[in-house]
C-alpha cells in the first residue's frame, strides 16, 4: 500500500519533470524567434548591400556586416571598432548605441529616406532592412548641398 509520502514524492518527481520539459520549450522557442529575426534581418540587408553595390553576403559575416553598413552610411569602415566600446560598462554600450542610430540616420539618407525611417530601422531592424532591400528605395549615396 503506498503511503501518502511515497505519493507526493512520485508526483514532485512528476511536477519536476514536467517544469524542466517547461523550462526546456521556452528556450527552444524563445532560440527559434530569435534565429527568425536574425534570418529575417540578414535577408534584408543582403538585399539592401546588393542595392548599394556592396557584396550582399557581408551581412551574413560577423563584424564584416557592420564595416559594410558604416559604408553604406558613409563612414569609414574603421568604425566597425567602436563595437569594442561595449567592453566599457554601461556608458560605452550607450556610445555604441549612439554610433549606430548616427549610421542608421546616415544609411536612411542615403537611400532617399527619412529620420522617421531610421527610427524604424533602428526599433524595428528586421522589417526595415527588408522594406529597405525589397522596397523601391534606390540608393543615391552622398547627396550634395542644396543651395
Amino acid at each position: 500500500m503506498h503511503t501518502l509520502t511515497t505519493i507526493l514524492a512520485q508526483t514532485s518527481g512528476n511536477q519536476e519533470a514536467a517544469i524542466a520539459a517547461g523550462i526546456l520549450a521556452f528556450f527552444a522557442a524563445f532560440a527559434f524567434v530569435f534565429i527568425a529575426i536574425g534570418i529575417v534581418t540578414a535577408v534584408g540587408m543582403w538585399k539592401a548591400f546588393d542595392k548599394a553595390g556592396q557584396p550582399g553576403w557581408a551581412a551574413i559575416v560577423p563584424v564584416y556586416n557592420l564595416v559594410v553598413m558604416f559604408r553604406l552610411g558613409g563612414q569609414s569602415g574603421w568604425f566597425a571598432l567602436a563595437i569594442l566600446l561595449n567592453l566599457i560598462p554601461f556608458i560605452g554600450g550607450l556610445a555604441w548605441l549612439g554610433i549606430i542610430i548616427w549610421n542608421h540616420v546616415n544609411i536612411s539618407k542615403r537611400f532617399g529616406q527619412g529620420v522617421g525611417f531610421a527610427i524604424g530601422l533602428v526599433l524595428l531592424a528586421p522589417i526595415f532592412w527588408l522594406i529597405l532591400g525589397f522596397g523601391s528605395s534606390k540608393y543615391v549615396g552622398e547627396q550634395p548641398a542644396q543651395a
